[in-house]
């Protein structure tokens, strides 16, 4: 089994299976008879049985037997953690002391000149290799060693002004060939958490900051729509005590009309009716 086996599911029938043999057998090396179960039990019975023990043993179980029929999880792990404890303790299992392994450091004494000798020809060597291989292209490396050489030859003349004698038209020419190849770019990852918090933490302040304005309009606003609607109410209640009387005069007409309404309805029954019998006279 590798050291993951029951934190990922992979099997969950073959892993269940795996998990009960192996906690009984652990119940085992504690000193606990278990029996070791069998594919045809029942699960349930087998988990109660597994988890009996555990308590038996003092730890604590705050969970619910139905997280173990997976046969892994941290559940599981729990469990099995819990009894090869218990197993270790049960069969005096102590751990020893390290004994760390003495080593003998090899000192390596290299003088400043042999130093300066090795760098010296490090730098012919790097220098040969790429006028080998890339004879039209120009190696920084090589132009600082280049300049340091000429520096140390140049040392005896420090009170001399430094003149180029590189023409400055093939130098142009020759920094736009590889002017190219000297840039990078850096292409940012957007799946790169920094770079999300990064973004999260300016919309932050954005929204901070937006909110602090916009709040002032807001309450700027509605001090503005609390006090027209206080003079709206303040006029309306103005305009129904004024006009009282007058609702009280068009109450009143608006009962008379209904009254004269019913009597005309009234009247030109009457009217229908006898329009109608006279109809019937003049046809006989």
């Amino acid at each position: 089994l590798n050291r993951h086996y029951f934190a990922l599911p992979t099997n969950p029938g073959e892993q269940f299976f795996v998990f009960c043999t192996l906690a009984a057998w652990l119940i085992a090396k504690a000193g606990r008879p278990f029996e070791r179960p069998q594919e045809s039990d029942d699960p349930n019975a087998v988990i109660s049985n597994v988890l009996s023990e555990l308590r038996s043993f003092g730890r604590p179980v705050d969970f619910p037997p139905s997280k173990l029929k997976a046969g892994y999880g941290e559940q599981a792990c729990y469990v099995l953690d819990c009894l090869a404890e218990e197993a270790l303790k049960y069969t005096g299992f102590t751990w020893k002391r390290p004994v760390y392994p003495k080593e003998e450091l090899e000192e390596e004494e290299i003088t400043e000149e042999d130093a300066e000798l090795t760098l010296n020809k490090l730098e012919e060597d790097v220098v040969e290799e790429e006028s080998d291989s890339e004879e039209n292209f120009i190696d920084l490396n090589v132009l600082k060693a280049q300049t340091h050489r000429s520096d140390v030859n140049d040392s005896a003349k420090q009170e001399e002004i430094l003149q180029s004698t590189t023409d400055a038209a093939e130098w142009n020419l020759e920094v736009e060939r590889v002017l190219p190849q000297l840039k990078v770019t850096v292409r940012t990852d957007n799946k790169d958490w920094r770079i999300h918090v990064d973004q999260m933490h300016q919309h932050q302040d954005g929204i901070e900051s937006s909110l602090k304005e916009t709040k002032g309009y807001l309450d700027k606003l509605h001090n503005e729509i609390s006090r027209t609607l206080e003079k709206i109410n303040s006029r309306e209640r103005y305009i129904n005590n004024q006009l009282e009387h007058l609702v009280q005069e068009y109450r009143s007409a608006q009962a008379l009309l209904s009254e004269a309404k019913e009597k005309y309805q009234e009247g030109s029954g009457g009217v229908v009716e006898r329009t109608r019998v006279l109809s019937e006279v003049k046809h006989i």
